[in-house]
């Protein structure tokens, strides 16, 4: 279920794009040498030496301000993802809400997995520099990794390998590390939502916010809490109807969340279903409901328009044993039988695009009616 429409290119002028379009827009030419490379903060973070590393990483907006609507959060999630393998780094859950957002995410050993862009026996000799150019098009546009090809083949040209290398290796630098794969996926977003918003400054309250998660149970443990952060804050009843969160994306069939959860579960990625679901939901109503207690013996402090989950709906979702009951076809009909006469268009991502690009003028209008709701995920555009 993982969405996967064309990816816009920098260099592309020849249209407007959608906020969520040009939340995906790649990055293309610079003006200065293309090979800057990313400064470092002078606040150090504590990192082990060891190899693989898994961290809870969380910030919030300036002033703890609720800046994101349903389309800040879709963008920050399609980033997240993108600078995720551009980096390196592999995701278990996440959420994102109004004014933060938490990850739990796993740092490989660099090492270890730089040994992919290196050359195998029998291969050309610049087999891995390859794979590392098609790899930096996770996040570079075509323009831009042609300007690059194009540097190196000068270098090459007067002789200068050691020049490639040192070319190459600044992008390497900013792999595996999980300051830079936060810093460089809020920059991203940062530039993303003020031009969206006509705004200027800092989008973020500090830096961010790590800790260090080691353990299976850790692991399992903290991957609920980020899930359960949407019914905390009020938001759904059920963390699994939470769409920007890593419960909510599995549930809704994303590969990509379920292999994660399934890692912070300890069981292998094609287990979700089998095995991974289930254990996953009797684990998020069991630390729902202890969180909960918790909080509830410790009156000082407490905030007491948050929600959570409560030992009846825990006790619901055991006898069921976390499977999830069939649905309503009845009534789910019934709620949606108002969008099918009335919606502007259901259909294929593909299908709503096209629509949305052959009546742009007509859609934007559309969009800034009070009255009509835009799903640009689902790909329906509902009037009700």
């Amino acid at each position: 279920m993982d969405p996967k429409p064309s990816q816009p290119q920098a260099s592309d002028t020849s249209k407007q794009w959608t906020p969520l379009e040009l939340a995906e827009m790649k990055t293309g030419r610079r003006l200065g040498p293309i090979s800057r490379p990313v400064g470092f903060s002078s606040r150090r973070r504590f990192k082990p030496k060891r190899g693989t590393t898994c961290y809870h990483v969380m910030s919030r907006t300036t002033g703890g301000e609720f800046l994101f609507s349903d389309t800040e959060k879709e963008a920050f999630r399609r980033m997240m993802w993108r600078m995720a393998k551009f980096a390196g780094a592999e995701i278990y859950s996440y959420a994102v809400l109004g004014n933060h957002f938490h990850i739990l995410v796993k740092i490989p050993e660099k090492s270890k997995w730089l040994r992919q862009f290196e050359n195998k026996p029998g291969e050309d000799e610049r087999a891995g520099e390859e794979r590392l150019l098609t790899h930096l098009s996770t996040v570079y546009s075509k323009a831009f990794l042609k300007q690059l090809r194009h540097e190196i083949e000068t270098f090459r040209e007067r002789g200068m390998e050691s020049a490639v290398e040192a070319l190459l290796e600044k992008f390497k630098r900013r792999f595996c590390d999980v300051s830079l794969f936060v810093k460089e996926l809020k920059e991203r977003f940062s530039r993303w939502y003020n031009k969206q918003h006509d705004r200027r400054g800092t989008l973020w309250m500090d830096r961010f916010k790590s800790i260090l998660v080691d353990g299976q149970e850790a692991l399992s443990t903290m991957a609920a809490y980020i899930d359960l952060n949407p019914v905390r804050a009020g938001l759904v009843d059920d963390p699994k109807d939470y769409r920007w969160s890593g419960y909510g994306e599995a549930m809704e069939g994303s590969r990509r969340a379920r292999r994660g959860l399934c890692k912070a579960l300890g069981l292998p990625m094609n287990q979700w279903e089998a095995r991974g679901l289930a254990r996953y939901r009797l684990h998020l109503y069991d630390e729902g409901v202890a969180i909960e207690q918790t909080r509830s013996s410790h009156k000082s402090g407490i905030n007491q328009q948050k929600k959570g989950l409560t030992p009846e709906a825990r006790a619901e979702v055991i006898a069921q044993k976390g499977e999830l009951p069939p649905p309503d076809l009845t009534k789910l009909l019934r709620e949606r039988q108002e969008s099918f006469g009335s919606g502007i268009a259901i259909g294929s991502r593909e299908f709503i695009r096209e629509m949305a690009a052959a009546h742009r003028k007509q859609f934007e209008r559309t969009r800034e009616h009070p009255g009509k709701v835009v799903d640009q995920r689902r790909g329906i555009h509902v009037l009700k």
